[in-house]
């Protein structure tokens, strides 16, 4: 008879997907930025959990499991080179303006997704899991097989992308806002 770890590895397939399928839609979402290309990555890693989930002999990274699967999924169909730009990260945050916290406010769910899409794809994953998911550094590192200052650092820089994207957003979003009334303009 298996370890006790190993007999809880044969869990059930529709548990699995009741409980992490929408984390790994999210998580897939906001790497993908469509639906469509999300609900595909979901269902494939499925599908590679029912091929291959049994060689994994500790049911409790189960959640790492399906999340770096999803990963390298997304890897495997999206295939690009992007040069990655190297900045300080203790730099970037200093150097960055702060975005207003009314503004943060005002972004609904899907605003902030669509945002989070606009990240390099380096840096949108290690993001993701943290924000999103709220994986540790240390679940992060083994899902995407990355040490752990390599996650701080792509975390950091993601980071700082991301108050860039929010501040000229909201730049525009206050441009394109009439800051006066119709009766102001026409003196």
């Amino acid at each position: 008879m298996g370890s006790p770890k190993q007999a809880d590895q044969n869990l059930d397939f529709n548990e699995l997907v009741k409980n992490y399928y929408t984390p790994l839609f999210r998580f897939a979402y906001s790497l993908a930025g469509n639906e469509e290309d999300a609900c595909d990555l979901t269902q494939q890693t499925f599908y590679i959990w029912a091929r291959k989930g049994s060689s994994l002999r500790d049911a409790s990274k189960v959640k790492s499991w399906l999340f770096t699967s999803l990963y390298r999924e997304f890897l495997r169909v999206r295939r690009r080179g992007r040069n990655m730009v190297s900045y300080e990260p203790e730099l970037l945050e200093l150097e960055m303006p702060s975005v207003t916290p009314d503004y943060v406010s005002s972004l609904d769910a899907a605003d902030a997704v669509q945002t989070l899409t606009e990240v390099d794809e380096i840096y949108r994953a290690p993001i993701s899991m943290f924000y999103l998911q709220d994986l540790s550094y240390k679940e992060i590192a083994a899902a995407l097989e990355l040490p752990i200052g390599t996650v701080m650092s792509r975390l950091s820089r993601g980071k700082a992308q991301l108050k860039d994207i929010l501040l000229r957003k909201e730049k525009n979003t206050r441009q394109t806002t009439p800051s006066d009334t119709p009766e102001e303009r026409k003196v």
